[in-house]
C-alpha cells in the first residue's frame, strides 16, 4: 500500500493503477478543478501526502503545473509517453502495471528553492538541445531519471527543480549512450 494518495485525471487511470499497486486515488476529472476537489486534495496532502501522476500530454502537464503551485511539497511520478500510449490514446489508463510501478519507484519532489546545477550549455553538450536527436534523447533520459519528457526549457527546469544530481545525470547519460550504441549495432 502506498502511503501517499495518488492524484490522477480519470476513473480509468484508477483502474490501471489498481492493477499495478494498492493505492488510494483522487480523480481530478480534468483541468476544471472545482473548489471542493482542491479541498479534497488539500486534506490528503496535509494528512498523507500526495503523488501527482497526470497523463504525459499537454493537458496533464497543465494540471501538474497548477497542482504543483497549490501543493508545493507534493511528489511527482512520470509515466513516459511511450509507455502510456495505446490505440492512439495517451494516458495513465494506457500504461502497463510495470510502467506504473516503475514511475512510482522514481518519484521526485519539486524543490521550490532550486540550485542551478544544470544550464542550457549542459543540455547542448549532452545533445539534449540543439541537435536533431535532442527530443528523442530528452524522452529517454527523462525516463531514466524519472522526470518525464519535456521541451528543452522545461527539461532544464526539471533537472534543477527535482533534485537531479550531476552524478545521476552523468550516469543516465552513460546509460543512454550505451543503449544508443547497442541499438546502432543492431541496425548495422
Amino acid at each position: 500500500m502506498i502511503k501517499e494518495v495518488l492524484v490522477v485525471e480519470g476513473k480509468m487511470d484508477v483502474v490501471a493503477i489498481n492493477k499495478a499497486v494498492e493505492a488510494d486515488c483522487i480523480i481530478t476529472g480534468g483541468f476544471s478543478l472545482k473548489k471542493y476537489m482542491i479541498d479534497h486534495i488539500r486534506q490528503a496532502y496535509e494528512k498523507r501526502g500526495i503523488i501527482i501522476m497526470t497523463d504525459p500530454d499537454s493537458a496533464g502537464e497543465r494540471i501538474r503545473a497548477y497542482l504543483s503551485k497549490q501543493f508545493p511539497e507534493a511528489k511527482h511520478a512520470f509515466v513516459p509517453k511511450k509507455d502510456a500510449t495505446a490505440n492512439g490514446d495517451i494516458g495513465i489508463e494506457q500504461a502497463s502495471p510495470d510502467a506504473i510501478r516503475t514511475a512510482l519507484e522514481k518519484v521526485r519532489t519539486l524543490g521550490w528553492n532550486p540550485i542551478t546545477v544544470f544550464t542550457g550549455a549542459d543540455l547542448i553538450a549532452a545533445r539534449l538541445s540543439g541537435s536533431t536527436c535532442a527530443s528523442e534523447r530528452r524522452a529517454k533520459i527523462g525516463e531514466i531519471l524519472g522526470i518525464g519528457y519535456a521541451n528543452a526549457k522545461t527539461f532544464l527546469t526539471r533537472l534543477n527543480h527535482y533534485g537531479v544530481t550531476e552524478a545521476e545525470f552523468e550516469k543516465a547519460l552513460d546509460l543512454l549512450d550505451a543503449q544508443d550504441a547497442s541499438e546502432g549495432e543492431k541496425t548495422e
